[in-house]
């Protein structure tokens, strides 16, 4: 990432998901660590959040998941960034998420995964390590 570039990062919440307390609390934090933050809001579908992080020009995808289909959504959304051409933004997925599926995402091409409960300030953390570590 270049020097003094503020890294940006898209939240979104994909599918019928109705529940968005975590995303907003998690666009706050990240606010707060001097990330900048664009949050979609509600019901969004993976070629909206895909269209918007391209238009956005974002570091960053963060994907809140509550429904269950976290699977699906992922392997959705990085068929979508590869076929545009995005396949360089990275992607972080929290919410409701079985540990038994972390790996499968991992191997999708998901940088990291922030089950319910995890740190709040885990995520800013890791995101900012992995961004400095990026080739400029």
């Amino acid at each position: 990432m270049a020097a003094g570039k503020v890294p940006r990062i898209l939240l979104a919440k994909p599918g019928l998901d109705g529940h968005d307390r975590g995303a907003k609390v998690m666009a706050h934090a990240l606010k707060d660590a001097g990330f900048e933050v664009i949050y979609t809001g509600l019901h969004q579908m993976v070629e909206m959040i895909v269209e918007t992080a391209i238009q956005e020009d974002v570091d960053v995808i963060g994907l809140s998941i509550m429904s269950g289909a976290h699977l699906p959504i992922c392997e959705k959304l990085f068929r979508l960034l590869k076929a545009k051409g995005a396949d360089d933004i990275m992607v972080v997925v929290g919410g409701v998420i079985p540990g038994r599926d972390i790996p499968r995402l991992k191997d999708m091409g998901v940088a990291e995964v922030f089950p319910g409960g995890s740190d709040i300030d885990a995520p800013a953390a890791f995101l900012k390590e992995q961004l400095e570590q990026r080739p400029q």
